[in-house]
């Protein structure tokens, strides 16, 4: 059961009188894993939510909080390539109801729906950028409580830049190896006393290693502006915008296409650079904007107003070539013909723009009441979420021509695809179902600290939520809609105790609960009927209750320089949605994940930081088995060791080395069986993967970074969804940058 990922709770130290510090100080990185201000001040790095009443070391759960300095040292240009850091977490690979967006496994929980931006859930299935990124908060555990209806693993807050009142300028411009090009600017001026402009720019394109014709380009902008900084009460408003252009890339198939099982994981013997599908048709275009406005007012050290609105809309669209839909031997998707196997191409798409409303009201401070301390924050949740979905009609004209007994077009051979395939045709929207989720939730949390010794954490929420809208079938012309429904209330928990055997220690133990509607049920994002098919078409589930029991410790040492965690934890999903026989669903269904984690984060010396930590789980499907799935299955997704450390050691004073090593057991594909003949026949193998890290200040405003990604060119299978395809992890790259601070 445990899980105290690792954290970092620094004591900020005070800063010096007099003018303002050197520009040249102005800059994020340090030598340490402390966050420094633009006046070179530490400051504490702790969750920015006010629901955390207490800080981290402090806080009876795992909390990880990824700082803006990993993010830059490990030359991480995504969410996924971030949260490798953070053992624990995985990602499940391109289907269900978020296909080719981020999809995040917490303790073996799809956790896609979990993710936040500054507080506010980040709705809209999304490939998520990091160069607007101040820190990454990750909560482990149940945690509706926190975050409302979701999944019950946890959430991911993202944390963005905000303006601050110096006047500073970072810029980095990297190359590399496939193509990379990538180009940051973080501007920030102040305008008056108390108001500043932020304004960061990112711009970036290349090739994915090892995969032959996937590759991407994409830019974005954050501009962030706030008055009344420093004061009582100030206002910030900004607005974010991503565009991102890229082949997407369903991996490769499964024996399952051939019959015949040619590797141990049941991952097809294919050279792994093998890409099956089109230049000339598939695309994956995602765009996000984003409007936000924060307002807080102190009013005293017991009250603090903060309000929050945000509007955003997400636009998923994609063609996608599937190597495990063009059907199997079997069914003629696949011919032997003279030796070579030939298949046909399968095809996935979506149309999927979401539009979201959210206003978030807290109220917080620290009080004494009856002989004790309080840090309470109370709040209210309204938001409302707009979700359309629709395929794409694709008619193929003229193209690679299948060979007999295979008819038609978009064939290819198995072992040997050609990407460049000529290709002609249409792509034409079909029609469109609409759904309207709306959530209203009530929490209310307490930090109760008893004497100099004892903590307790209490934290309640209550929340409102439904769905209503129509699944349209039919065509554009005659749409037939079918209305869909659905509402649910449900009540939260999580309660805590913290022992303090010093200041900078704590031993703990805690319990909490989570809520899933089955319109989120897989983790994703709302399917907009709280219904499915067979049974479900007339029947609607109730949510699945997720508690966890969780013992820990984390200890701070080295003046508060390192942070140590430790913790045991036990997982249980009950009234999971599972089928029990040939179109029949019934919330029979219970899986339990336990384990342990240790974590480590902070700097061991002044020269030596380390960033990482170690997660066993033991993962059991307990009951819910059908059709290949068997009683005590591990569950998808969940590997039993996970292993990552990102450590550097400043050699001297202008040169920095280091790197990352990580470690990823073998993780079975997903729950069902059918063509994947059972959870535990497909797997992605174990690997270990090893990064490079070098820095080297050319000036004391320069400096010239080194990343080498994958640098023993590990081949190996990053995720499989156990039915249709293994995704295949970037090979070996290299990029160097320039970083400018002004």
């Amino acid at each position: 059961m445990l899980c105290a990922a690792p954290a970092l709770a620094a004591e900020p130290t005070t800063a010096p009188s007099g003018p303002a510090a050197d520009p040249v100080q102005q800059t994020q990185a340090t030598s340490t894993l402390e966050t420094v201000d633009v006046q070179g001040r530490r400051v504490r790095r702790e969750p920015n939510s006010p629901q955390f009443t207490a800080d981290v070391v402090d806080t009876p759960r795992a909390v990880t909080v990824i700082p803006q300095q990993i993010i830059e040292q490990t030359g991480a240009t995504s969410l996924q390539d971030l949260l490798r850091t953070s053992p624990g977490i995985t990602f499940g690979a391109g289907e269900g109801g978020q296909p080719l967006a981020d999809r995040p496994f917490i303790r073996g929980q799809a956790s896609a729906n979990n993710v936040f931006l500054d507080g506010i859930r980040d709705t809209g299935g999304q490939q998520r950028e990091v160069f607007a990124l101040e820190q990454v908060e990750v909560i482990k555990g149940p945690d509706s409580v926190y975050s409302g209806r979701g999944s019950g693993g946890g959430s991911i807050n993202l944390s963005t830049k905000r303006p601050r009142l110096e006047q500073f300028t970072t810029m980095s411009l990297g190359a590399g190896t496939d193509g990379y090009l990538r180009g940051t600017v973080d501007w920030n001026a102040p305008l008056t006393e108390t108001g500043a402009l932020r304004i960061n720019l990112m711009g970036a394109q290349g090739d994915v290693p090892g995969r032959n014709a996937v590759d991407y380009d994409k830019w974005g902008v954050l501009v962030s502006a706030g008055i009344g900084l420093g004061t009582d009460t100030h206002l910030i408003g900004s607005y974010y915008h991503l565009t991102s252009n890229q082949m997407p890339d369903y991996g490769i198939p499964l024996f399952t296409k051939i019959g015949v099982r040619t590797t141990e994981s049941g991952i097809l013997d294919v050279p792994y650079d093998s890409f099956y599908g089109l230049t000339a048709r598939d695309y994956l275009v995602g765009e996000t904007d984003a409007f936000t406005l924060d307002f807080q007012h102190r009013v005293s050290d017991a009250i603090t107003i903060r309000n929050v609105t945000r509007y955003s809309e997400n636009l998923n669209d994609y063609v996608v070539t599937n190597p495990g839909d063009g059907g199997n031997i079997t069914n003629n998707g696949v011919a032997l013909i003279n030796g070579v196997y030939w298949m046909k191409r399968g095809l996935k798409s979506r149309w999927n723009p979401t539009k979201t409303l959210s206003n978030v009201t807290d109220i917080f401070g620290t009080v004494s009441w009856a002989g004790l301390t309080h840090s309470y924050d109370v709040g209210v949740e309204i938001s409302r979420e707009r979700n359309n979905n629709a395929s794409w009609t694709i008619t193929t004209l003229s193209g690679s021509t299948c060979p007999a007994p295979l008819t038609g077009f978009d064939c290819t051979p198995l072992y040997n695809p050609n990407p460049s395939d000529p290709w002609t045709g249409t792509i034409v929207r079909g029609v469109t179902s609409t759904n309207l989720a709306e959530t209203t939730g009530l929490y209310a949390f307490d930090s109760i600290a008893i004497g100099e010794r004892w903590i307790v954490n209490l934290g309640v929420r209550y929340d409102d939520y439904s769905v209503t809208g129509a699944d349209v079938t039919g065509t554009i012309a005659a749409p037939v809609p079918t209305p869909r429904n659905g509402s649910w209330d449900f009540v939260n928990y999580q309660a805590g105790v913290v022992y303090k055997p010093s200041r900078n220690s704590s031993i703990y133990a805690s319990y909490s609960t989570s809520s899933t509607p089955p319109t989120i049920a897989a983790g994703d994002q709302n399917t907009g009927s709280g219904v499915g098919t067979g049974n479900l078409v007339n029947v609607l589930l109730e949510p699945e209750d997720t508690t966890s029991y969780e013992i820990g410790g984390k200890l701070s040492l080295f003046h508060q320089q390192l942070l140590l965690s430790a913790a045991a934890f036990k997982l249980t999903r009950e009234n999971a949605q599972v089928q029990i026989s040939t179109g029949v669903y019934a919330q029979v269904g219970e899986v339990e994940v336990q384990g342990i984690e240790l974590g480590a984060s902070g700097n061991i010396t002044p020269k030596w930081q380390v960033f990482g930590g170690y997660t066993y789980m033991d993962s059991e499907l307990v009951r819910g088995a059908f059709n290949g799935i068997n009683q005590g299955d591990p569950l998808a997704n969940t590997p039993e060791h996970t292993f990552s450390l990102f450590s550097t050691y400043n050699v001297t004073d202008r040169f920095s080395a280091g790197g990352g090593v990580y470690y990823v057991s073998k993780s079975f594909g997903g729950n069902q069986g059918g063509a994947g003949g059972g959870t535990n026949r497909i797997f992605a193998p174990e690997y270990t993967r090893v990064d490079l890290f070098a820095s080297y200040d050319v000036t004391d405003r320069a400096t010239l970074q080194l990343n080498v990604q994958n640098a023993a060119d590990e081949r190996y299978i990053i995720r499989t969804n156990g039915v249709h395809h293994a995704d295949v992890a970037p090979a070996r790259s290299a990029t160097l940058a320039l970083n400018m601070r002004f």
